[in-house]
């Protein structure tokens, strides 16, 4: 992972909210032979007693179920909006463009789940996607017993238990303030990921760039 200190969020319930956000991941592992495996799964954040634990399900039998199966470790990899940030938008403009973005890397052991467990998740996962509405005919509870008893045998229900939380919230912070405010009016000129990038960066402006005004 990119790692200059400078490009870090150090807010724990900012890259909390960053999860819930974008809850879309990126799921790495590999099998005993180091071949890789990856899948994008919608998942679910939980916290219990300060631990932090991914949740989400997968199909039996794919080579990412194998995989985990023989090697628990898992790499989850959540990514926000992210855009590119030319060079003539700087002060001075002999530099190298770049790419803004932000990610969140968790790292932990994935354990299956029971088949009461597996459930739970699914009604939690459902309720919450279909944004909490109870009488919607595609959350787990209102589904079909046939549908139901056909597909939950063909799926596992997973959790992650995060032994390590890095990010990248590049957003341009070591440039200088005129450069920072030009960067943020030609993204809000694109719009779309672009703008939320600018919106990203807006909310932390007067931070980094509080000691320059004293």
């Amino acid at each position: 992972m990119y790692n200059p200190s400078h490009f870090k969020e150090k807010n724990r319930q900012t890259l909390l909210a960053f999860l819930e956000e974008n809850p879309f991941a990126f799921l790495t592992g590999s099998f005993a032979s180091g071949v890789l495996v990856a899948t994008q799964i919608p998942v679910l954040t939980e916290e219990r007693d300060g631990e932090l634990y991914i949740q989400g399900h997968m199909m039996r039998q794919t080579d990412h179920h194998k995989a985990l199966l023989e090697n628990a470790h898992a790499l989850a990899v959540f990514t926000g909006p992210s855009c590119y940030v030319s060079a003539l938008w700087y002060s001075n403009p002999h530099g190298g463009s770049t790419w803004n973005y932000m990610s969140v890397h968790v790292r932990g052991k994935i354990r299956f789940m029971a088949n009461e467990e597996l459930i739970g998740l699914m009604r939690r996962l459902t309720l919450k996607f279909e944004g909490g509405n109870t009488a919607s005919h595609t959350v787990y509870d209102n589904l079909p017993d046939s549908y139901v008893n056909s597909m939950m045998p063909a799926i596992v229900g997973f959790e992650l238990k995060a032994e390590q939380l890095e990010n990248v919230f590049k957003l341009s912070q070591n440039k200088d303030e005129a450069s920072y405010l030009n960067i943020i009016a030609k993204l809000e000129a694109q719009g779309g990921s672009a703008a939320k990038i600018a919106e990203e960066m807006q909310k932390r402006k007067a931070a980094i760039f509080a000691q320059t005004r004293k």
